[in-house]
C-alpha cells in the first residue's frame, strides 16, 4: 500500500508517517519504479506506536516492540526487550510521582503558612462599627462602594444588577490545615460558614429558578483567600472581599470582635434596583439557610 492509504487506514498524517520511516520504525519497500510500498503488517506497527504514545512512551522508546512485531510475535508485547521497555516506564512515572508529591506538600506548607497569615489581622484590623437593627434596613439604598470579586473583577454594590440579588455576609470561612481564631468554637453564631457557602452552591440553580438573578457572598477576609475557598469549594458564585468593612460601617451592619479581628455577623440582604428589599438576621441554622432564602423568594 502507497503511503496516503496507510495515513487513512491507521489515522495519522502522512508526515507522521515519514518521521516513523526516518527512524527506522515503519520502513517502506522501494519499487522498482522508485514507488515506496508498505507490506500490510506497516498498519499493525503504526497502530502499536501509537498506542505506546498514548501511554506516554516516546516514539523512540516504541522500537522493542515494532521489532517484536516483525520478528512474527502475536503481539508487541510478548518480547523480553518490551516487558523491560515496560518496566523502565513504569518506573520513571513512579519517580515522577514522588517528586510531583514532594512539590505537592511543599506548596501545600506554604500554602498553609500564607492562608494562616492572611487569617490574622494587620495592624488596626479591629473596629468599632455602631449597628444599627438590621430590620430598619428594609428600603434603605446600599452604599456605592466598589468590592473586588474573586474572579479578579470589581464591582459596586449599589449596582449589583437587574433582578434579585442574595447577598449574604459571613464571619470567615476556614481552610483545612489553618487554626481557626482563639475561642471560634464559643462564640455564638460563628460557625457554620463552610456549610452556609455550600448550601448556596447544592441550591444555587433552584435559587436562581426560585427568582434570584445572582448569588454574592461577602467577608472581611482578603481577596486571594476567598480565592482558593472557590477553588476548593467549588462555588459557582463569586465571594466579595470587604477587609476594612466599608459596607458594614456605611451600613451600621453588626460585627463581632474574635482573636483580634472584627468579622461580619452572618446577615443575608435581596437587594433590588440597589436597595434592601429583605434582610434575613439572625440566621441561625447555616447549613439551612439557603433553603430558607430560596422559600422566601418562591412566596415572593
Amino acid at each position: 500500500m502507497r503511503v496516503g492509504e496507510l495515513a487513512r487506514r491507521t489515522g495519522v498524517t502522512v508526515r507522521a508517517l515519514r518521521y516513523y520511516e526516518a527512524l527506522g520504525l515503519v520502513v517502506p519497500r522501494r519499487c522498482a519504479n522508485g514507488y515506496r510500498e508498505y507490506d500490510p503488517i506497516a498498519v499493525r506497527l503504526v497502530e502499536q506506536i501509537r498506542s505506546l504514545m498514548a501511554l506516554g512512551l516516546p516514539v523512540e522508546e516504541t522500537r522493542p516492540f515494532v521489532e517484536c512485531l516483525v520478528s512474527g510475535a502475536d503481539s508487541g508485547d510478548l518480547c523480553p526487550a518490551s516487558l523491560a521497555t515496560y518496566q523502565r516506564a513504569i518506573d520513571q512515572v513512579e519517580q515522577r510521582i514522588t517528586r510531583l508529591a514532594e512539590q505537592r506538600d511543599r506548596l501545600r506548607a506554604r500554602l498553609d503558612v500564607a492562608a494562616q497569615r492572611m487569617m490574622r489581622p494587620q495592624s488596626g484590623r479591629r473596629r468599632v462599627i455602631a449597628a444599627v437593627d438590621p430590620a430598619g434596613l428594609v428600603g434603605t439604598e446600599l452604599p456605592d462602594l466598589e468590592l473586588v470579586v474573586t474572579d479578579g473583577s470589581k464591582v459596586r454594590v449599589r449596582a449589583l444588577g437587574q433582578g434579585r440579588s442574595v447577598l449574604f455576609l459571613y464571619p470567615l470561612t476556614g481552610r483545612p490545615g489553618v487554626d481557626l481564631p482563639r475561642g471560634w468554637e464559643t462564640i455564638p453564631g460563628a460557625r457554620g460558614c463552610t456549610e452556609q457557602a455550600c448550601g448556596f452552591r447544592d441550591h444555587h440553580a433552584d435559587l436562581l429558578k426560585a427568582g434570584a438573578a445572582r448569588i454574592y457572598g461577602l467577608s472581611a477576609q482578603s481577596s486571594g483567600y476567598q480565592r482558593e475557598v472557590v477553588h476548593r469549594l467549588r462555588l459557582p458564585y463569586p465571594l466579595l472581599a470587604d477587609p476594612r468593612l466599608t459596607v458594614a460601617a456605611a451600613l451600621g451592619l453588626p460585627t463581632f470582635d474574635a482573636d483580634e479581628m472584627t468579622l461580619y455577623r452572618r446577615l443575608t440582604l435581596v437587594v433590588v434596583d440597589g436597595r434592601v428589599e429583605h434582610v434575613f438576621f439572625p440566621v441561625e441554622e447555616p447549613a439551612g439557610h439557603a433553603e430558607q432564602v430560596m422559600r422566601w423568594l418562591a412566596e415572593h
